[in-house]
């Protein structure tokens, strides 16, 4: 008998009408022959009252007791829904995290599970009823009850359909599904039949709030098709699986996150061991960075831009304040009205074109570009918080997202979970479920990297130059710019090393019209790449990037990062070199 697991949000169950509702949904899937698995979140709003309690208490709860405290409300809900089912005839068990055997760390507030057990679980599907999980929480091995943190309700749900092997994970809510950008944004936004893994991954981290991206991250790694659906209608939502919607479209999705901040470390010295220096410093102070970009150094000193969210600002400038003047850095300087516009999708990996597109879309719509990164699924650009919403509607418009592609996948076809394989090998996988899963560390030493200097910070200076390197023919992979010095910034990008001298040459030409230069590069660097699974709540991987390479004596010339993936560029002749010391620092998470 096959296993579905419904996840029921706050919004879903936020009265007994909608408790009520939510149990008419789970008594169909029973009688339509399904063993019903149910995650459900606290009522409404109860989790933010309880937080609110607390603080009437003190400032500074200790996190055990609020994990003791905030585990409560998924407990009054698991309790009234297993009530509801019983009113309309059925049986059903209501389980805490504890009860159910979810196992965490002993992290309180945002734990990682370490393991579940199954056991009654399957014995009480098996006597017919609908098993009623509480989500968000679990228990440490001194029986302490934890909890998951953020999204933990959808973490837990992908979490009990990963061990179950489950065919589908529904997760209700009060939207329909994804779209490819915020309908509250733009009214335009399309709604999505499917989304894959990888561009959901990218569209959480930067603020599309339907899913989590740790429960994303499970679903990824252990395969769990996701229906994300209406808890008020019986449409059909949007399935998130390994496959895009339409595999030939470049861009599936658009994102503006709006409350970032952008910090630059001016004069920083152009050695190994800097980026560790500073992000290991800003680590310290639990802050999660997001667009990291240091172009390559002039005169023995190189900038390093990032973001962070505005609320970690005052933390991160501390951070930053301190390892300047450790390192002997020029100054800090900051900016807290910034905006992140972003384009997703993984037909970008297989199709050229699409970040000249982006750029002229913004430039037509008198947006400024600040800074750049790419990956091989995502372009984002910084701009001034003012520009990021006329910025996002130019590029859904550009790439005709408000508009269905031909061939769209249908949300009910569904990706059957894998055959179990080896039993034992995958008890050993279940058994490390949050742990970082790096997929590939992969060496490109086929590149080579140019640099346009003294550009104006005005609209147009980098559509005009990526159209004119894509009507040379010239393929660029990597692309990065800089925060802007008096007015002024630098791009650079990667291209293959039998393209140089010809763009090179283009670049020279196109700087006299443009007003920019010098023009700088190397015929030979080295592009490292780590990917996998759990980059982004797993902090760290950036930081022991840095760390091996810079005990190798290792200098870093390029860096960006996404939600899948780390690049960094060094120099030709240090590739070989920087892939051993790679493979060592993170040989015991390959997957």
């Amino acid at each position: 008998m096959s296993i579905l697991v419904q996840k029921f949000g706050g919004t879903s169950v936020a009265d007994s009408q909608k408790i009520l509702a939510a149990a008419r949904r789970a008594v169909r899937a029973r009688q339509e022959g399904k063993q019903v698995v149910m995650v459900v979140s606290a009522m409404g709003h109860n989790t933010d009252q309880l937080v609110e309690l607390a603080g009437q208490i003190t400032d500074q709860p200790r996190p055990r007791e609020m994990d003791m405290l905030l585990s409560t409300g998924e407990q009054v809900s698991v309790a009234l829904m297993a009530m509801a089912i019983h009113s309309l005839g059925h049986e059903a068990i209501s389980l805490t995290g504890a009860q159910i055997g979810i196992k965490t760390d002993s992290t309180h507030t945002k734990a990682r599970i370490r393991s579940i057990s199954t056991e009654r679980m399957r014995r009480a599907l098996e006597e017919g009823k609908i098993v009623i999980a509480a989500g968000f929480q679990g228990i440490d091995e001194d029986f302490n009850i934890t909890t998951l943190g953020r999204g933990g309700s959808d973490t837990t749900a992908v979490a009990l359909a990963a061990v179950l092997r489950a065919d589908a994970c529904e997760i209700y809510t009060d939207v329909d599904g994804v779209y490819t950008t915020d309908p509250r944004v733009l009214p335009e936004a399309r709604h999505m039949k499917r989304v894959s893994y990888d561009e959901m991954l990218e569209l959480a981290s930067l603020g599309a709030g339907v899913m989590h991206n740790r429960s994303i991250e499970f679903a990824k790694k252990f395969s769990v098709p996701i229906h994300v659906r209406s808890s008020f209608t019986d449409k059909p939502g949007t399935m998130i699986t390994a496959l895009p919607e339409a595999p030939d479209q470049p861009v599936g999705g658009a994102a503006l996150a709006k409350k970032e901040a952008r910090v630059a470390i001016l004069g920083v010295p152009d050695k190994p061991g800097t980026s560790l220096a500073i992000f290991s410093k800003i680590a310290g102070r639990a802050v999660a960075v997001d667009m990291i970009v240091q172009d390559v150094g002039a005169g023995g000193r190189a900038d390093m831009s990032f973001t962070v969210l505005n609320d970690d600002l005052r933390a991160t400038l501390e951070a930053a304040e301190e390892v300047a003047a450790e390192l002997g850095a020029e100054r800090v300087v900051h900016n807290d009205a910034m905006a992140k516009i972003s384009v997703v999708g993984l037909g970008m990996a297989q199709q050229t074109g699409v970040a000249e597109r982006m750029f002229r879309a913004l430039a037509d719509a008198g947006v400024n570009i600040q800074m750049i990164t790419t990956s091989e699924i995502k372009i984002s650009v910084l701009v001034e918080r003012e520009q990021g919403a006329p910025g996002l509607r130019a590029v859904h418009t550009t790439f005709g997202l408000e508009t269905e592609p031909p061939g769209a996948a249908s949300p009910s076809v569904l990706s059957p979970p894998p055959a179990d394989g080896d039993a034992l090998a995958v008890v050993a996988r279940l058994q490390k479920m949050e742990e970082l899963a790096i997929d590939d560390i992969a060496l490109d030493d086929t590149q080579a990297r140019l640099s346009v200097c003294g550009i104006a910070d005005e609209p147009g200076i980098a559509a005009a130059i990526f159209e004119a390197v894509a009507a040379g023919g010239i393929f660029v992979d990597m692309i990065v710019q800089s925060y802007g010095r008096e007015g002024m910034s630098k791009i650079s990008f990667t291209v293959p090393q039998k393209q140089y001298q010809q763009c090179r040459d283009l670049l020279q030409e196109l700087a006299g019209r443009l007003n920019c230069g010098p023009i700088s590069g190397s015929e030979k660097v080295s592009k490292l790449s780590v990917s996998g699974i759990g980059l982004r709540s797993h902090t760290d991987v950036a930081i022991r990037t840095f760390r091996c390479l810079a005990d190798a004596g290792i200098n870093v010339d390029l860096i960006n990062t996404s939600e899948v993936r780390v690049n960094v560029v060094v120099e030709g002749q240090h590739g070989r070199q920087a892939l051993s010391c790679l493979q060592a620092a993170f040989a015991d998470c390959m997957h």
